[in-house]
């Protein structure tokens, strides 16, 4: 049940049964379940881990504490290892996680909060655990959903934070979106724990900070937590729906192809509901290309141009007709990364391709966009028929292996060979598996009727 709205005094601590019929909404969980904790010392992630290490330990599982030590105060370190000293007390395997190199002078909160993720999706990664719990509460829930109103978000940004996410090889979970703040305080003052306060939660100069002092105004507007969240209840709602209706287009009208394409038959992508046309080809732009979300304007307009025959370039895209289907292919004057790799080297290459270097090579070569010149100085229109049958974009966007510029090979790709210049089948192998795949996991809604408030 949602707690309801106590001050600090009266608040009561989180119970284990509470927190287990959250856990239990979540679902997911193997039976003897690894969950990782993001711990910053404050209160509310305090407040998890002490809740998780019953949970866990009910269940035969393990706990392990994370915390990331940004490097941005003269006393992180310190407070980082007051941190671990608290967890060996309590039996917490801790870890403590460095954002290394230069931090960048303006947007420092999402840098810094894009490193955190990063670094705790790593550490998952390394320790072969899939479920990462975040201390996200009711309060930070409301104050996400009044931060994207105030920016004038659509229904997808006043859903708020999902209670469940895909992040890569990492499951992020949120158990305490049902609890107010209060109450996890309430939980770590009863284990008798005392908490570390970041004093950034209190800076004018950051919107929350300034949302937090303006609660009991905002509150006599009638925009208190409960009522906030109820929006982001409904929105969220609104956006499993609109999701789900997108996979299920994504799943008749889509095609995915190992050399990092994408086809939809028009028919039913134009029959579409608007909406659900431009959510499934912004999925498709963001796998194929990469980037971020694209505008609004931008993708309807694309979407007018593809109903009249026509199409264009976003999102690092070439869209257009081709064979009577829609083509979704990297556009190769945006595939530009070069990266250096030893033999036997493993990288992501254009957010795209999973690429497995031999080690037949005796020094590191340079992963790169074939390009126009390249085809004509390595593969060549006779190279390889089933290269040659590729469209132009797709062809020239695919990863390929140099030396100075002398291109060595194409790796196989799709179970197909491609391009050595030995003339000998390739031993280097690249899979399309871009950073945003096609038909992601609908939103999970914290619902009362499921449980997890």
């Amino acid at each position: 049940m949602a707690d309801s709205d106590s001050g600090p005094g009266d608040a009561a601590p989180v119970t284990p049964g509470e927190f287990a019929r959250a856990m239990a909404a979540l679902d997911g969980f193997e039976p003897a379940p690894a969950v990782a904790v993001g711990l910053s010392g404050g209160g509310d992630s305090l407040a998890l881990v002490l809740l998780l290490r019953h949970w866990v330990a009910e269940r035969g599982g393990n706990l392990l504490a994370l915390t990331v030590d940004h490097g941005l105060r003269a006393e992180s370190a310190d407070e980082a290892a007051v941190v671990g000293t608290a967890m060996a007390r309590i039996g917490i395997p801790h870890r403590i996680l460095r954002w290394a190199g230069d931090k960048p002078v303006s947007g420092l909160q999402a840098a810094a909060r894009a490193a955190r993720h990063r670094l705790l999706a790593d550490a998952c990664v390394e320790a072969g655990i899939l479920h990462l719990a975040l201390a996200h509460h009711r309060d930070d829930q409301a104050e996400t959903v009044l931060l994207r109103l105030a920016r004038g978000s659509g229904t997808d940004g006043l859903a708020g934070m999902a209670a469940v996410r895909a992040d890569g090889a990492v499951r992020v979970i949120r158990p305490l979106l049902g609890f107010s703040h209060d109450r996890l305080l309430a939980t770590c003052r009863a284990a008798g724990l005392e908490w570390v306060e970041d004093p950034s939660n209190h800076n004018p100069r950051f919107a929350r900070a300034r949302l937090r002092a303006a609660r009991d105004l905002l509150g006599g507007e009638g925009l208190d937590g409960d009522r906030l969240c109820e929006v982001a209840r409904r929105a969220g709602r609104a956006r499993a729906a609109l999701e789900q209706a997108t996979a299920d287009l994504l799943a008749q009208a889509a095609t995915i192809h190992p050399e990092g394409w994408v086809t939809f038959d028009p028919v039913p992508l134009l029959a579409a509901p608007e909406e659900i046309a431009l959510r499934a080809l912004a999925q498709a732009l963001a796998a194929v290309g990469g980037a971020g979300p694209v505008r609004d304007e931008a993708l309807e307009r694309l979407l007018g141009s593809l109903a009249d025959g026509q199409g264009g370039t976003l999102g690092g895209c070439v869209v257009r007709m081709r064979r009577g289907a829609v083509m979704v292919a990297r556009e190769p004057a945006a595939a530009v990364e070069r990266l250096l790799v030893p033999p036997g080297g493993r990288v992501l290459w254009d957010g795209r391709f999973d690429l497995q270097v031999s080690h037949r090579w005796e020094r590191p070569v340079e992963v790169a966009a074939i390009g126009a010149a390249g085809w004509r100085k390595g593969a060549g229109p006779g190279g390889h028929p089933g290269l040659s049958d590729l469209p132009v974009p797709v062809r020239e966007s695919l990863p390929s292996l140099w030396l100075g510029t002398e291109m060595l090979a194409i790796p196989t790709i799709g179970g197909a060979y491609g391009f050595d210049a030995d003339g000998q089948a390739p031993m280097d192998c690249a899979i399309f598996r871009p950073i945003s795949p096609l038909g992601r996991p609908a939103f999970t809604v914290v619902s009362d009727r499921r449980g997890i408030i």
